[in-house]
């Protein structure tokens, strides 16, 4: 299965430093992106060893196993992976007093024959666009969404609350992590987003589906979506993933703009 990536960071335009992190391994089709949390440059620390030891570990593993690994095997070495960034980051913070209570959110994805295993951690997030229908594919472990999820509030209340930004599960704020992984069967076509809430609190769902099938190119499709997000105000850093499946799959619906709204 042929897949084709996309990554970049951006500061934003209210903060000076970059706290949010991408790496790829594009010959395992592995892509990880963190957006790290925590005071002076702990944000940034968390997040640079999240993807910097994930992509490591996971993408030599992956290596080594080439065709034989079933997907069990291939989702019990992400969360023995993210396991590992988990305490790698909780030791850091326990013993630099500047790295006390930082941590990071995580999106880590998989591409396999006909097959996408994605794991999540925190609200950063997963989409796919298939057909002209943007879906987002994780969930956030955030205090929103249990509001939302209990009937406290709705999804059109929660794009104005002030608590976006409490997550309820990170990387490396406590000893152990749970990884939240599913798997999803691919198109040729299908585009995959991953990003964190520097562009998905900035621009609606909507606006992200009609950006990702305005240009062919990956390229110019991230380097709009970070534009729209910091032309609405970039009050965060914002990080994006892309990847388009090609190769000998059942094909995605032809593209056309359809809004999709959760």
């Amino acid at each position: 299965m042929l897949v084709e990536f996309y990554s970049a960071t951006n500061t934003g335009r209210a903060r000076t430093n970059n706290e949010d992190s991408v790496a790829l391994d594009e010959e395992v089709s592995l892509a990880v992106l963190a957006d790290g949390m925590g005071g002076y440059n702990a944000g940034e620390v968390a997040s640079g060893m999240a993807t910097a030891f994930i992509r490591a570990e996971l993408g030599r593993w992956l290596q080594q196993a080439a065709g034989n690994a079933t997907d069990s095997d291939v989702r019990r070495a992400m969360d023995i992976c993210v396991d590992n960034a988990n305490r790698a980051i909780f030791n850091a913070a326990n013993s630099n007093p500047q790295y006390a209570g930082m941590g990071t959110t995580l999106v880590v994805s998989v591409f396999r024959e006909r097959r996408l295993l994605m794991g999540h951690v925190g609200d950063s997030r997963g989409y796919r666009l298939r057909g002209g229908r943007l879906l987002q594919i994780t969930r956030d472990h955030s205090l929103l969404q249990e509001q939302i999820d209990a009937g406290l509030i709705t999804a059109e209340q929660a794009a104005f609350a002030t608590n976006k930004n409490l997550v309820t599960r990170a990387v490396g704020v406590e000893d152990t992590v749970l990884l939240e992984t599913h798997v999803h069967e691919v198109h040729a076509g299908d585009i995959y987003l991953m990003c964190s809430d520097g562009l998905s609190d900035m621009v609606d769902d909507d606006t992200i589906g009609q950006l990702l099938q305005m240009y062919e190119s990956l390229d110019d499709a991230g380097s709009a979506l970070i534009e729209a997000a910091n032309e609405a105000g970039g009050k965060d850093n914002i990080a994006v993933i892309l990847a388009r499946v090609g190769g000998d799959l059942p094909a995605s619906a032809t593209r056309s703009w359809w809004p999709f709204r959760r």
